[in-house]
């Protein structure tokens, strides 16, 4: 299971090294595409295409699904882990959620976010501010 956050610096070449213990699970090739919250989704590529068959799933006929698939399969780029632990993001990908030095690494599940620094603290406070009422929301609907 992927889980925690990690700090990792963005190089010059727009390389990002992934924890060890996240590469473990990720294996040698990943696919990048983009996610919500201004930030990038990271998949294995067995969770990949776990994803990708859902989407497959969604009807055609729905403008929203439609649009839904595009973002995330249209914008998503395979990608191999080097040697020493680093991806290299694609530029498009890096724009899109404004990644600078500094990325947060957060480990989600069965899935890795990149976040620019500065965006994933100021999400954070923001979420913090509002746990209480997303709690009671999950507890709505049997979550906890």
């Amino acid at each position: 299971m992927l889980i925690g956050e990690h700090t990792h610096t963005l190089d010059s070449k727009k390389r990002l090294s992934l924890p060890s213990k996240f590469r473990k699970e990720l294996g040698k090739t990943v696919v990048i595409t983009k996610g919500l919250d201004s930030c990038l989704f990271v998949y294995s590529t067995k969770e990949w295409k776990k994803f990708s068959e859902k989407l497959g799933e969604l009807s055609m006929g729905q403008g929203d699904t439609r649009a839904f698939t595009r973002y995330f399969m249209g914008g998503a780029a395979e990608v191999d882990i080097d040697s020493a632990g680093r991806i290299l993001i694609p530029d498009f990908l890096k724009d899109l959620a404004h990644l600078q030095t500094k990325v947060m690494v957060v480990g989600i599940g069965t899935r890795v976010e990149l976040w620019d620094e500065e965006r994933w603290n100021t999400y954070q406070s923001e979420l913090e501010k509002k746990a209480d009422l997303v709690a009671e929301k999950l507890g709505d609907i049997g979550m906890i």
